[in-house]
């Protein structure tokens, strides 16, 4: 589906979700049904981190390989050069498309074409860190995937790392370190949990700031310097919370800002007693959540 049918069709969404109304679209075009992902929870201190593995927390745009295909997290269909995936097996994995520390631009950029950029797809690496389809414990599918990646045996894709922590003062050491050296955070496996497509603390991030995401519904004009432009975005969290959200956009941000209807991700700092988010900043347009 092109960009402006794809707006088309969430402005549709977002309209009625505003009226309390719900509605099935036909599947559109070289999409599936979103794959049921494992979604992560956000560490607290004082959690019990012995159950858990502990591996870097990749910034780039998390892929679904079902055998047959690379999707999004919202079930769109990843157009990667055919050797890419030549040769991956017909079992699910699940990973990030990663460019590299610091660069989610460029795998965003890479990812997106709908014609693929064969130069730029090099860059990128599939990291895997889960096998969806495997009955097992976390810490049997870790030795899975591991052994399917050997076998793929494609320097692009590669097998994520999992270690052990056992203190909270460990794992902020780490994550300073992780930082330092221009990771983005960690991620916390639980090792007996089974892969389930849902939302729970079988899996936690650790950063050093809280993030989440918001669908734009409307843009608020700029005042000041800003005449003329963006001063704001007015989204919406997915619990229904609306709020303004007018800082940490760039000069080309403002004159061509965030569609109505697409996903961001912001930055935040806790959430006040009706459950706004504190000190929000705009980081990043976010098209692999779904809609």
């Amino acid at each position: 589906m092109n960009r402006p049918l794809r707006l088309q069709r969430r402005r549709l969404l977002q309209t009625l979700a505003v009226c309390g109304l719900s509605v099935l679209l036909p599947a559109q075009a070289g999409a599936a049904p979103a794959p049921p992902l494992m979604l992560a929870e956000v560490y607290r201190p004082g959690m019990a981190l012995e159950p858990y593995w502990l591996s870097e927390k990749y910034d780039g745009l998390r892929a679904y390989w079902d055998g047959q295909r690379l999707l999004t997290r919202g079930g769109e269909v990843i157009v990667a050069p055919a050797w890419f995936t030549a040769q991956w097996p017909g079992v699910p994995l699940d990973g990030e498309l990663w460019a590299g520390r610091g660069r989610f631009e460029e795998a965003l950029s890479t990812v997106r074409q709908q014609v693929p950029d064969e130069a730029a797809w090099r860059r990128i690496r599939f990291m895997v860190f889960d096998m969806p389809a495997h009955r097992g414990p976390f810490t049997e599918r870790i030795a899975a995937y591991h052994g399917v990646v050997s076998q793929i045996d494609q320097p692009w894709v590669r097998a994520v790392k999992q270690e052990r922590v056992h203190s909270h003062a460990a794992l902020m050491a780490r994550l300073d370190r992780m930082v330092k050296d221009g990771g983005e955070g960690l991620m916390l496996h639980r090792g007996d949990a089974p892969y389930r497509g849902l939302r729970s603390d079988d899996l936690l991030k650790v950063k050093t700031h809280e993030d989440a995401e918001a669908l734009v519904i409307a843009h608020m004009p700029g005042q000041g310097r800003h005449q003329g432009r963006l001063g704001a975005l007015q989204v919406q969290t997915r619990e229904g919370v609306r709020f303004r959200l007018g800082t940490g956009f760039t000069d080309a941000q403002r004159e061509h800002p965030p569609a109505v209807g697409e996903w961001v991700t912001y930055r935040f700092r806790g959430v006040n007693g009706s459950g706004v988010p504190r000190f929000a900043t705009f980081l990043r347009v976010r098209p692999d959540a779904p809609g």
